[in-house]
């Protein structure tokens, strides 16, 4: 985590489980993507890949590389970017960031807090919102380095009005059939049962 001791208890718990859902893998994909589509080798804190989860937070943490990357997605998205080290600036950053891929059509649940990032408590969350945005890309039609699936376009069909009213009459094959239904020779509820002379002989 950054800037903070060790966590206890049940923060200590939350923390586990969010590491253990982070892949580095896929961390360092999103980088590489980054630094494909920002056109800007990443200084990594040593070598030249990942480490830990630390280290992909730290590359991430000031929020220079996201307005970056939906500028290049999405042109003009973050009017300014700030360069100040001051906390506040840096949130400021991811901030804009989040709005800009929000306005470029991510969900909500595609997207993650500030201090997901900044305070590196659900670093996965970040990761997840990179291929959803590199999908997104996709669909939006990006022609430049590709991250993540993409994203299913909506197919939206109109019908005129006659259509619409016949299909209302229409029985789905799911609920079975009602032609040929009748009620003829069956009894009332409650009543015996008519035995016939010729089912005398198979009784016991």
């Amino acid at each position: 985590m950054a800037n903070h001791g060790p966590s206890y208890g049940l923060s200590r718990e939350c923390a586990m489980k969010s590491a253990a859902k982070f892949s580095l893998e896929r961390a360092q994909e999103c980088l590489d993507w980054i630094e494909a589509v920002v056109e800007k080798s990443i200084d990594y804190p040593e070598g030249s890949a990942l480490r830990d989860q630390k280290d992909f937070g730290d590359i991430l943490r000031n929020g220079h590389l996201l307005c970056e990357l939906i500028n290049k997605l999405r042109p003009g998205s973050v009017k300014k970017i700030n360069t100040m080290n001051a906390p506040f600036k840096q949130r400021e950053n991811i901030e804009m960031f989040l709005k800009g891929c929000e306005s470029y059509g991510l969900v909500a649940q595609d997207l993650f807090q500030v201090n997901d990032l900044y305070e590196q408590k659900n670093l996965y969350m970040v990761v997840d919102n990179l291929y959803a945005l590199g999908g997104l890309a996709q669909r939006n039609g990006f022609d430049g380095p590709v991250i993540g699936k993409k994203m299913a376009t909506q197919n939206r069909r109109d019908f005129d009005e006659a259509t619409l009213k016949a299909g209302q009459a229409v029985i789905g094959l799911q609920y079975g059939s009602n032609k040929g239904a009748s009620q003829a020779g069956m009894t009332a509820y409650g009543t015996g049962r008519q035995i016939r002379p010729d089912e005398l002989a198979t009784l016991p």
